[in-house]
């Protein structure tokens, strides 16, 4: 999870330089932030490796999830407690210095025409005036920026070839942990009602990782249902399924346990279904 959360945060602030923020964010805020979203990676990407691996060494399924799970809630309340902790730290933005004074040159070395931008004042006014300089044309003055479809130049010299399914993991991974976050505000008996729910689900998929005879491909198809399960969790929280829900209960229930309640049922019927095929299993080796 440090890993995890150091890449970020230098994601994080590579983006905040992209941007030229008139008010740039305090380095402890990009931290949370970050670990914030490590902690989400983390619970996607680690209870498949605990489950593969339990399942791979031929462990009482049971008593693996069991293991899991609780390691997993625990580890996940502790850390999203000590992240609410930091965030009553007072502010460290006025510390926090602007990226560039006024005469910033902000240029792009992957176009072609080498555009480059000089800010007279600076990342504190990105879009104020500026002097353009343009490969074999004279230096331009404008006195405000006309709008980016009249030059092809990005407010600074970062690109982004990502690929999009890389892109929608770490948006979904955002959202996710920003699930999180609200639950905590909401309380930790709500904040653990939602963990708790949501591990039943994940760990309910240990029937995958013994679907067949190769550990690797197991390992993937979890890799996959996880993240199925993922992209379930940011549908559900969506305001437009927060509205669909609302309206179907019609307050017989608060709209706050809709959705541990689905995650619990799918969970327990994904048992449910483990255990017929473990007893149907164990019934036609005895009639063996």
């Amino acid at each position: 999870m440090a890993a995890s959360t150091g890449l970020r945060f230098l994601a994080i602030r590579l983006e905040w330089m992209k941007s030229l923020p008139q008010q740039p964010e305090a380095v402890l805020t990009d931290i949370i932030t970050a670990a914030r979203w490590a902690l989400s990676l983390g619970l996607y990407s680690c209870i498949p490796l605990g489950l593969s691996y339990a399942a791979r060494r031929g462990n009482f399924m049971l008593s693996a999830v069991l293991c899991v799970g609780l390691l997993s809630c625990v580890f996940t309340s502790v850390i999203t407690r000590i992240l609410d902790d930091w965030e009553n730290v007072p502010s460290v933005q006025a510390t926090a210095k602007p990226l560039g004074g006024p005469g910033l040159i902000v240029a792009n070395n992957a176009l072609v025409d080498r555009t480059a931008v000089i800010l007279l004042r600076g990342s504190s006014d990105p879009e104020g005036p500026r002097v353009v300089a343009i490969p074999g044309q004279p230096l331009s003055y404008w006195a405000e920026f006309p709008g980016r479809d009249v030059i092809a130049l990005p407010p600074a010299p970062f690109g982004d070839n990502c690929p999009w399914f890389l892109k929608n993991l770490a948006i979904d991974l955002r959202l996710s942990a920003e699930n999180l976050k609200q639950r905590s505000e909401m309380g930790m008996v709500s904040f653990l009602g939602y963990i708790g729910a949501l591990l039943i689900l994940l760990t309910s998929c240990m029937f995958i990782f013994k679907i067949s005879a190769w550990p690797l491909a197991n390992l993937f198809l979890g890799l996959l249902a996880f993240r199925g399960i993922l992209a379930l969790e940011v549908f559900f929280n969506s305001p437009d399924m927060q509205d669909v829900f609302a309206s179907f209960l019609q307050n017989r229930l608060p709209v706050s346990l809709a959705i541990p309640f689905i995650f619990c049922a799918i969970g327990l019927l994904t048992y449910l279904y483990s255990i017929l095929v473990f007893f149907a299993k164990k019934r036609d080796d005895h009639a063996d």
